[in-house]
């Protein structure tokens, strides 16, 4: 029988995160082939992930993390299932772990087939569902880039954003945050009214009509007068026509305006549930 010893152990547990015991365990039953013992590793991972296949990761941590040059930004959530586990430290490190991974990666797709210490990042999940004994997923992926990125996450990382710019001014990094802490806090639905999905705009122009033949107004005016309440979704619901948290009496655009001939052209917000 090999001999199994404390270094050993620790080194396993740096590799795959597992706790102690698990290690000792595997590396025993892989007669102290290291490889192996990290198969062995992953195998348990795999029974404990397919038994809580059913599970509802609704809890996790949302990371929104940038590159050097802030010209990129990526931003996931790496669910779970208790808050208990989603608010942990080593969890947490994780996902920014994975986050600063996403960077380099177009794709949800591509994310999960990367290299991630000698496995791919769906692998990962899997090894650590075994460790925690809770379902992990990437509920969320997105990317933006942008002449200049910023990123807000919210505190108990409960909402990541990302803001891309025009122009990366003299106080981008400033407004850049500003901008990503209003979509975290008012939820747009998009940046502006050409983001707005047609659909989502005819069923509003619907209910406003109902609100107004509710009112008893008459039926040849409806139309005009639903253009108008659709003019007022659009200034509570797109980003760039949002009045700015800080100082309501200018947009959002009028406030990128104040650093100079820079706009907003893209954001993007995730959420944990």
């Amino acid at each position: 029988m090999a001999k199994i010893t404390a270094a050993d152990v620790n080194k396993l547990r740096k590799t795959t995160g597992a706790g102690m015991m698990d290690c000792k365990k595997a590396l025993v039953e892989a007669e102290g082939d290291f490889d192996k013992a990290i198969e062995i590793l992953r195998k348990k991972g795999q029974k404990v992930a397919a038994k809580r296949a059913d599970r509802e990761s609704t809890e996790g941590a949302a990371i929104a993390k940038v590159n050097a040059d802030n010209t990129v930004g990526a931003a996931i959530v790496l669910g779970c299932e208790t808050d208990f586990v989603g608010k942990n430290d080593n969890f947490v490190a994780l996902a920014t772990e994975l986050a600063n991974l996403a960077l380099d990666y177009a794709s949800k797709e591509e994310f999960l087939a990367a290299d991630f210490g000698g496995m791919t990042v769906a692998d990962k999940l899997i090894e650590q569902t075994g460790v925690i004994g809770e379902k992990l997923e990437i509920k969320s992926f997105e990317k933006v880039e942008a002449p200049f990125v910023g990123s807000y996450i919210h505190a108990g990382n409960k909402i990541a954003t990302l803001v891309g710019l025009s122009a990366a001014e003299e106080g981008a990094n400033v407004v850049a945050k500003d901008v990503a802490m209003q979509a975290a806090a008012m939820n747009p639905i998009a940046l502006n009214e050409e983001g707005v999905d047609a659909a989502v705009i005819e069923k509003e122009i619907e209910i406003a009509k109902d609100q107004l033949r509710q009112e008893g107004k008459p039926e040849a005016m409806l139309e005009n007068i639903a253009k108008g309440k659709i003019k007022r979704f659009f200034k509570d619901n797109t980003l760039v026509n949002q009045m700015f948290i800080k100082d309501n009496k200018k947009t959002v655009a009028e406030y990128v305006k104040s650093i100079g001939d820079v706009n907003v052209v893209d954001f993007k917000r995730i959420a944990l549930g």
